[in-house]
Formats: C-alpha cells, sequence, structure tokens
C-alpha cells in the first residue's frame, strides 16, 4: 500500500502500533553512458512497491537524492553531505513512528546511503522509537548476481543494467552496452583501486572514464525477471520475519549488570 495514494481517514486503522513501513531510498546520479541518472531509486521504488503489494504493508514516498558526491564530476549527479541525509532519514522516520510503526525498512539501492542508514538505525534503536533496518537488494541475492553474470561490477553493471531492464527498459541505451564496457573498468582487481590494502579512490571518475564498471553485455530480459523476483522475494521475507517479531525482541537489551563469571 503507497501511503500518499491514501486519506487520512484511511490510514488511521492501518497505521496502528507494531506494524511495518518500507521506505524506498535511491540517489540520482550517474549511471555510466547506458543507465538513467534514476537507476538506483527506480531500483528501490519498484522492490519495496512489490514487497508492499505482497505483504500488505505501508511503502512511503521515495528518497530520490542520496550521498553521491563520489559521482560529482558526471553532468547532472546530484548529492547531499551525509550529516544532512542522515538527520533528515532520522526525522521522518521519526515521524512514521508518530503514527505508529515501530518496524521500518530502508529498502536502499545506492552502496553510497548504506553506512549512514546503518547510523540512522542504532540512532533509532538505542533511544528505543523504532527498529529500523537497511537492506540492500543486491546483499541480499549474492550467489545469484554471481551466477548470472561474468563480470560484475559495484556501480552500473549488468545487476543495475538488469534490473532497470525489467522495471524501466524504455530508460535503458542499449546501443551503448559496449562503449559502457570498453570505456569504463570491467575489472576493478586489475586497476589502482586498492594498493598494499589502502583504498586510493575518492570518485567513481579516478576508475572509470565514463562512470560504469563491469559487463553489461550479457544481461537479458530472462536474467531481469529472475534478479527482479528473487531480490523482491528476500524482501517479501524480511518484512515477514519483522512481523512475526515481538516488540521486546526488538528493543535494547537491558545493561548487564553482574558478571556470571
Amino acid at each position: 500500500m503507497y501511503l500518499a495514494d491514501h486519506t487520512w481517514p484511511e490510514l488511521g486503522a492501518k497505521l496502528s502500533d507494531e506494524s511495518v513501513a518500507l521506505v524506498p531510498l535511491g540517489s540520482t546520479e550517474q549511471h555510466g553512458p547506458h543507465l538513467p541518472l534514476a537507476t538506483d531509486h527506480l531500483i528501490a521504488e519498484a522492490l519495496a512497491s512489490a514487497a508492499a503489494e505482497e505483504t500488505g504493508v505501508v511503502r512511503t514516498p521515495t528518497v530520490q537524492v542520496g550521498v553521491s558526491p563520489h559521482h560529482r564530476q558526471f553532468p547532472g549527479t546530484m548529492w547531499v553531505d551525509p550529516p544532512e541525509f542522515r538527520d533528515y532519514v532520522e526525522g521522518f522516520t521519526r515521524n512514521l513512528a508518530y503514527h505508529g510503526i515501530d518496524r521500518v525498512v530502508y529498502v536502499n539501492a545506492h552502496g553510497g546511503n548504506v553506512q549512514h542508514l546503518r547510523e540512522v538505525g542504532r540512532r533509532l534503536h538505542e533511544d528505543g522509537t523504532t527498529y529500523a533496518l537497511e537492506w540492500m537488494w543486491d546483499e541480499s541475492i549474492p550467489e545469484l548476481v554471481d551466477e548470472l553474470f561474468e563480470h560484475n561490477g559495484p556501480h552500473a553493471g549488468p545487476k543495475e543494467t538488469a534490473m532497470i531492464t525489467h522495471i524501466a527498459p524504455e530508460l535503458v541505451r542499449e546501443d551503448q552496452f559496449e562503449n559502457a564496457r570498453d570505456d569504463g573498468l570491467v575489472h576493478l582487481d586489475e586497476s589502482d583501486a586498492v594498493v598494499h590494502g589502502a583504498r586510493t579512490f575518492y570518485d567513481s571518475v579516478d576508475n572509470s572514464a565514463n562512470g560504469a564498471f563491469g559487463d553489461p553485455t550479457d544481461v537479458t530480459p530472462e536474467k531481469a525477471e529472475r534478479l527482479f523476483e528473487a531480490a523482491t522475494d528476500q524482501l517479501v521475507r524480511l518484512v515477514e520475519w519483522l512481523e512475526a517479531r515481538d516488540r521486546e525482541e526488538l528493543l535494547p537489551k537491558e545493561r548487564v549488570e553482574s558478571s556470571p563469571y
């Protein structure tokens, strides 16, 4: 159920105590010459919508701009600084808690958001406001991603290309797949991205001239559908796991007062 499509009387009963909300978050940033800047937030919204429809939980509006300064050299990329991003997400999550929601899944599709969403979740858990989890779609199905694609990449590679092929095929520039591969970086481990254990780069352009990583040329509609359905299934299972938990299980544990040793 998409929260913003309903009136407040319709939402009164739905936003009851001990309910779950899905919050899709992504970015508006470059994704190579073949994918739209909307890639991450389109993926997050599509997965959250599919899971909300299957489970009946609430899905909120999508956060479309995230922490993306590492893509700033590419025209059109938008970003917010980490402190403002964290404060914003924390603020509207507290708003959801005010309405009775005590379990939140940040349905995330942008790597730059991960650590900040986990920090927000920790803050909210620490003061007992709500139990909020960061969920990154590709981390839920790593074996399938590796099975489907020979040359994956952390950004604008075959896994994200496949997801947009399934969600919004009209936005995919298939005629740019070879350019994305040839002018980007297919093998990250063959670059100087890490030297003697130190990460040497700060911006994606330092490693990929066109912002793409991996080889999207082996993406097919069949692989794309399989990837989307598998990720959706994992999100549905997470929602069901959350709904089955007693509130007391999710609250912070009390301080240990004595040692048994």
